[in-house]
């Protein structure tokens, strides 16, 4: 199955990058794809998707939030989940006044690009949440957050340490190995949930006051921005019902499907992921 799927991956970024050498194939210039990881994942969570958008020709920036991947900060330094996002915050205040991206979010990911999608709505073409927590100006992100981890993980299965004892709320969460090929990895190759375990980094469980403090949406600003949301069909992550929760409550204006694919669309399904970026951001670019 993994030669299998080696083949597909060669196949698919020859053919980009024979169509990008073609003239008149495209007269549609490079994007910026930014690509923000879900929790306890890093930049590396995206590593299949990268290359597959780059042979297009088009810029891609996959960055690390605070604490996470190859980040030096560490998760007890991170007080609020603003200095979480705060990387993301520096990479589009950075950008040039002219430039919009395609802008990516992965799980709780999606909580960092909503608030990207409130600060600089001027720069972002199109935000794209792929099975990712979705609020709204109706739909408060800790309440949804909190929700979301409670049917994540309602026995309490992973590792969580307490900053004040064991009678106090959980400080910070990281999946543990067996939660991780059996809940989110199960579609994908057993060597990328192998990778999972070594690379994974506990991410602080921020209070419903702090999240509700940051993430502050309006229908002006936030819903001024083009949004699409793309279901995993196998998630069990982020389930069914909170998905539909979502739409319902906070309607994008598009939404796709990506059959056959767990919680890491990027691992079970990275072909398939990037083709459906690359057309939506050819799609939304005007």
């Amino acid at each position: 199955m993994y030669q299998i799927w080696k083949l597909m991956l060669l196949v698919s970024l020859l053919i980009c990058h024979l169509l990008s050498k073609v003239p008149g194939t495209s007269s549609e210039p490079p994007k910026h794809f930014v690509l923000v990881h879900g929790a306890c994942h890093g930049a590396w969570s995206w590593y299949k998707v990268v290359p597959l958008l780059k042979s297009g020709g088009h810029n891609v920036t996959a960055l690390d939030l605070g604490g996470s991947g190859v980040d030096p900060q560490q998760v007890n330094t991170l007080r609020s989940i603003s200095d979480y996002i705060k990387p993301l915050r520096e990479i589009m205040a950075s950008l040039p006044d002219e430039e919009k991206v395609v802008l990516v979010g992965h799980s709780l990911g999606g909580l960092a690009i909503s608030q990207a999608m409130e600060m600089f709505p001027e720069k972002i073409s199109v935000a794209v949440f792929v099975t990712a927590l979705m609020p709204g100006p109706t739909l408060n992100a800790s309440i949804l957050t909190q929700k979301v981890l409670r049917d994540l993980d309602p026995q309490m299965e992973n590792h969580y340490t307490y900053d004040d004892g064991p009678s106090s709320p959980p400080t910070t969460f990281t999946f543990r190995p067996m939660f991780l090929s059996s809940k989110l990895y199960q579609l994908s190759p057993p060597e990328d949930s192998a990778l999972a375990t070594m690379l994974m980094r506990p991410i602080r469980l921020y209070s419903a006051e702090d999240i509700s403090r940051v993430i502050v949406l309006s229908q002006k600003i936030y819903g001024s921005v083009n949004r699409v949301f793309i279901i995993s069909e196998k998630d069990l992550a982020i389930k069914e019902d909170i998905v539909g929760w979502m739409i319902r409550e906070n309607p994008p204006h598009q939404v796709e499907v990506i059959k056959g694919s767990d919680h890491m669309v990027m691992m079970s399904k990275p072909i398939q992921l990037s083709n459906m970026l690359l057309c939506l951001a050819k799609n939304y670019s005007h």
